[in-house]
């Protein structure tokens, strides 16, 4: 436990910190595995209604890693190396129709 004033607000810092931390990473993974559903998905029948909601959902990915690496829970090049993982992953599909 904290001994003085100062050391207590850390502590609770740092856990107000983890803790969004945390859901921003979280949104992160949850919006990649999304998007990445939504190409394999368009993979197994294309259309057009499938190849918005790649869209849609690879536009919401971005923003996420964008407002996570502008609030330092990413590093850029994390960010630019998952962005451009699933840039690559819609262009391949895109390409083959």
């Amino acid at each position: 436990m904290a001994n003085n004033k100062s050391a207590q607000k850390r502590i609770e810092i740092s856990e107000r910190n983890r803790l969004r931390n945390k859901s921003y990473k979280s949104a992160v993974k949850t919006l990649m595995k999304k998007t990445i559903q939504s190409v394999e998905a368009y993979t197994a029948s294309p259309s057009e209604e499938q190849l918005e909601t790649v869209k849609t959902n690879l536009s919401a990915a971005y923003s996420k890693i964008d407002k996570a690496v502008k609030r330092n829970v990413l590093h850029r090049n994390t960010g630019a190396r998952r962005k451009a993982s699933l840039a690559k992953a819609v262009k391949k599909v895109e390409t083959v129709s």
